[in-house]
Order: structure tokens, then sequence, then C-alpha cells
């Protein structure tokens, strides 16, 4: 922490900070992840993060999870290169159990082990708007919903025709660009935004010479269509091509080093709804169908021209939600869904579906009082039913002073692979979390300033994990293991998490805003065994980070960014450490003329040498320079 504030010091020189939400506002923050409807954030008793576009392009992210690794209660971990396999970890939960929402269209890839999400593919181009959930939330979204939820929302159809581009070039051979345009006409909206970059990288493997690049095209585009007042259309699509060089564990030796190995991975997600918001928006009613569709290939040229390895993943969705208000203090939120999904990798092909029930009701009973509760069953085709509760409330005094606590539970399906692969077991349970947290948020000096503070505590209970089996078991009539010489998944595995989230907005003037956070997660493995009361692997016990922006009268924008993450292990044993380490980047920007402006970044400022997994390397000192432009 000595290391974090020095860091600290050098930043506020460079510039003072700016925050993931401005404390200066006199508009209220409306929020979609909490309820699946639009809720203004005094009204949510769940600790919700809000990133919005202007704050992408002030801190000038190109891969999101650089921006996700500084919010509250988050912790990422990357294989190498940009590009390359990247994890998320929210409030100390397995980067599985993260759901990932991208327009309405659940994303996490069905075909991988886990149905986890790659956020090493998703970069800043289109992305208008992030929700970070904290917690627990499986009764509006169902199933991954353990560690939280992140809610991307791309740009938006917008009045009169606008437009945007940037491009910018820096180290490693780096080239990124993207450019949108939206716009309406009548009863027509419309935007498309289209995004590119090329790099050559890092060595991924530490102790490797050979560059590891990436190379990404994508476009998102939504069209409106209003056939009458409330009542129309909505087409959402995304499309990403991405290829990453990876490093791997080459003969005679098998040690992880440099390898001709490399991944492609294409993504297409899309969503069709029809929107009637009658009596006076009373009672808005949605029904749509969604897809996502995932093919990943790695090759090996040392072994020839056919992938190696293939993963195919897809699902499909039919949902409906209603939203109805019987009175100004009254809310039911409610829906029912379909979901099917398959995989194949090659060798084994598999499909299952769930459906599913929900509703909550949101209440206000005092005006500055709101309380929800919910209630969702899903009843999968092969483990069957299983029942979520969830409940929160917000207290939202007109002193200044918001208190929120939440109970909430949530769960994880077993997966296509977990079931049915060679190593599946179809007597699996779903994995299963409850959590409970409290905060108090008090703002004053005229709402120049917030400070705000949670305290959590979620228990994990069914982890699914793959687990070796004895000989004896080998033989055993009925065994899960029998005749599964190289291992099974079963329901094995416990843990506990909890810990404290500390956040602080100051803009004492309009020209200079600063934010910060602190989070202490301890999480604790409660599986019966050699690992029991160990500390779950890849989970740092203490982060921090810490904005700061300033624009002086002419134009020019500087500001700094500095981020600690504190002493973790990289194994489930406990006996290889990862060090700690701080990092700190400065940006500026300057205005040419309205609409156009040059800006360029330093990331990783002191070249710190640091690894967030064992053997994998990651970035030092990199500098970066662009332009920007806006046609309005």
């Amino acid at each position: 922490m000595t290391k974090f504030f020095l860091l600290l010091s050098a930043a506020a020189i460079a510039a003072p900070a700016h925050s993931q939400t401005s404390p200066d506002s006199d508009a209220p923050e409306v929020v979609v992840t909490a309820t699946r409807a639009a809720q203004p954030l005094s009204e949510i008793g769940q600790a919700v993060t809000v990133i919005d576009r202007a704050e992408i392009e002030r801190r000038q992210t190109t891969v999101l999870s650089d921006l996700l690794a500084t919010t509250p209660g988050v912790t990422v971990t990357r294989n190498g290169t940009v590009g390359a396999l990247t994890s998320v970890r929210i409030r100390g939960a397995e980067a599985d159990q993260t759901l990932v929402v991208i327009d309405g269209v659940r994303v996490n890839d069905p075909s991988s082990t886990g149905g986890g999400f790659n956020f090493g593919n998703l970069l800043s181009s289109s992305v208008e708007r992030i929700e970070v959930l904290r917690g627990p939330n499986s009764v509006p979204w169902g199933s991954q919903a353990i560690g939280g939820v992140v809610n991307i929302i791309t740009a938006a159809p917008t009045e009169g025709v606008q437009a945007r581009a940037n491009a910018e070039y820096g180290y490693a051979d780096s080239v990124f660009a993207s450019a949108g345009v939206s716009g309406k006409s009548g009863p027509v909206s419309g935007s498309l935004t289209g995004g590119y970059l090329r790099t050559d990288g890092i060595s991924s493997a530490t102790s490797g010479t050979e560059r590891d690049g990436y190379r990404q095209y994508g476009a998102t585009g939504r069209v409106g269509v209003e056939f009458a007042p409330g009542i129309g259309l909505d087409l959402r699509g995304y499309f990403a091509d991405s290829r990453v060089a990876i490093d791997g564990f080459p003969a005679p030796d098998y040690v992880f080093a440099d390898t001709p190995e490399y991944s492609k991975t294409r993504e297409a997600y899309g969503y069709a709804g029809l929107h009637a918001n009658l009596a006076d928006g009373r009672f808005n009613n949605r029904v749509a169908f969604t897809i996502a569709d995932i093919n990943r290939d790695n090759y090996d040229p040392s072994f020839g021209n056919d992938p190696s390895f293939i993963g195919r993943g897809r699902s499909e969705r039919y949902e409906y939600q209603g939203d109805f208000r019987p009175l100004d203090q009254v809310r039911v939120v409610a829906g029912v869904e379909r979901e099917d999904s398959r995989f194949n990798d090659g060798f084994t092909f598999a499909d299952t579906g769930i459906t599913s029930v929900y509703g909550q009701l949101i209440v206000k009973p005092l005006d500055v009082l709101t309380i929800t509760g919910g209630v969702r069953n899903d009843d999968h085709d092969d483990f069957g039913s299983h029942t979520t509760f969830g409940a929160n409330a917000a207290l939202a005094l007109r002193t200044g002073t918001t208190v929120r606590a939440s109970y909430g539970e949530g769960f994880k399906a077993p997966t296509l692979y977990q079931l049915f692969s060679d190593y599946g077991n179809r007597d699996l349970d779903p994995e299963t979390a409850r959590n409970f947290d409290i905060g108090v948020e008090q703002a004053f000096l005229g709402n120049r300033a917030r400070v705000g503070v949670t305290y959590f505590n979620r228990r994990t209970r069914n982890q699914i994990d793959f687990r070796d089996c004895s000989p004896s078991e080998l033989t055993t009539p009925g065994s899960i293991c029998a005749n599964r010489p190289f291992g099974v998944y079963d329901n094995v595995a416990r843990a506990e998490a909890d810990g404290v989230e500390f956040t602080l907005a100051l803009r004492p003037v309009d020209a200079l805003t600063l934010t910060a956070n602190y989070s202490y997660i301890d999480t604790e493995n409660r599986s019966v065994g050699d690992d029991f009361g160990n500390d779950l692997a890849r989970r740092p016990k203490q982060t921090a980070s810490v904005n700061a922006d300033y624009r002086f009268a002419f134009g020019l924008s500087v500001g700094g960014t500095v981020t600690v993450v504190g002493d973790s292990f990289d194994d489930v044993g406990n006996t290889t450490r990862l060090d700690g380490y701080a990092l700190a980047g400065v940006r500026a920007e300057l205005p040419i003329c309205e609409r156009f402006a040059v800006y360029g970044r330093v990331d990783n400022l002191t070249d710190t040498r640091y690894e967030t997994i064992a053997g994998y390397g990651n970035y030092g000192r990199a500098a970066y320079g662009g332009v920007r432009l806006r046609l309005k």
C-alpha cells in the first residue's frame, strides 16, 4: 500500500482524478440490470457501478477488461497478450459465474468447459454503457449470475444524424480504429458502428521472445421502427472476428514456451423484439427472440492445417416480459423464457433446454423507500426444477444519505460439457449461492462529493469441479467414476467470500474530478480435503484504484489512473504465490477545433513487471496516440 500512495501522488501531479460516475449531476442515474427494467439507481438496493461512453473515451480505453479491472469488487486475469483468454471475477466468484449480456443477449459460451465468457475479445468500439451488478441476481437473469452481471449496451440511435470516429497508433505496432453513425427519420431509427484492432502484442509466455499478435474486426448495429406511439420493432446485431497467437507446451520438454499456435473466434449475437407500451406507459410489454453463436478454432501449424480443436456453441432464447404499474407506488415486472442451447467440440454433440418463469414486485410505501422482492423457477430438461429468491431495499433520504440492503440467490446450471462430454456427469446438481450485503452512501458539499461503503457475504454450494477417480472407484458398480480413468465432473466444491468495498467521488470544482475505490475480499475454500481453508486461486484480498482528470480553460484535459492489486495464489493448494503490483498511467486530450481532437496516453508508466497468472507475461510501459472526430 506504500507503493500505492506513492503512485497516487505521481498521478495527482500529472492530473487530478475523474470517476466512473460523476458526483455532480442533477439527472437521476437510470439502470436496467437490477430488474431488467429501467429504474432510478436511488431505488435499487443492490450494488451497481455504471460506466458511460464519456468515461470510456476519457480513459482512452481499447480493451474493456482494462476498465473493468478498476471497478470495485472486480479482478481480471489474462493469459498474456491482448486478445488472449481474459477472465473477470466479481467479489471473488469464479470467472464462469459472471453473466455477460450484450444488448439483451446472454453471450456466455455454451461450448466452453464452464460456460464462461472470454472478455479478451470485447473491445470498446461500439460500447455506449456498461452496468456492473455485484452479487447474485438470478431472479431476473437466471443461470450464471452467481458472482454478478456485466451488462454491455452498445450505441443506440439518436435524434438527428450524429457520427464519430477515432484512430490511434502505438506500442507493438498497434492500430485501433472505430467509426459510428446514428440517426432517426420519422418512425425509423438506426445506428451502425465498426471497429478494427491489430497489434504485434507481447509474448504470452514470460520465458518467450516471440510476440503473440492479435487482430479483430467487428461491427454492431441497431434498427428501430415505431408502427404507432409506444408500439414498435427492435433489431440489434453484434459481430466480431478475432485471431490471436498463443503459446503452448512444445515437445520434448512440454514446458510453457513460444509456439506457432493460434486461435480464431467468430461471435455473432442477435436480438429481434416487439414492444407495446400501453395505458400511457403503465403496461409495457416485450417479446423477443435472441441468438448467440460462437465458433472457436485452435490451430497448431506444426501438426498441419486442420484445427487441433474446435468449439461450436449456440443458444436461442424466446422471452416475454411485462412491466405493469397498477398504482404509482406499485410495480410488477414478470416474464417467461425458453432457452435452447447446444455445443459441438468435434467429438461430442449435445443440446439441452431450460424453461423459466419469474416475477418481481417493486413497492414504494414512502417516497424515499423502495422495496423489491422476486422469485424465479427454472425447469431444466436434464437436472429438473430449481427455485430462486431475492429481495432488496433502498432508502434514499433527502439528507443525501442512501442506505441499501439486499439478499440474493444465484444458481448456475451444469454446462453441456459438464453433463455430456467424456468427463460428464448427468446427475450433477446446479451450483448455488446465497449473498447478503448492506451499504450506505453519503452525498455532501452540494452533491459534489460522495462516499460509500458496502459489506457483503456470499456462500457457494455444490460447485462443480473436475476430480480424479481413485482406482477403487473405477471398478465400483454404480459409481460415477466407473470406467472413468481420466476423471469426472462432480459437485465437490464449496466456497465463501466476504468483504468490504469503499468508494469515493469528488468534484470540488467543475474542472476537476476524482474517484477512488478500495476492495477487501476474503475468499476461502470450504471444500472437504487438503485444500480446506485455503484462499481461492487468483483472488487478491486487496485491490484499489484512483482516477483523476482535470480540464483547463483552453480545452486541454489531463488525467491519471493508479491501480493496486495485492498478493494472491495461482493454485488451489496455495503453493505458488503471485506478488502484488501497482500500475500507473497518464493521459491527455487536446481539442483542435469543435469537432476534432488529438489524444495520447502512457500505460504502466513505471514499467512494472507482474503476473496475474503464473508463467504468463503482461505489458510493460506502452505509449499510444490518436485522433478523435465528432459530427453532429
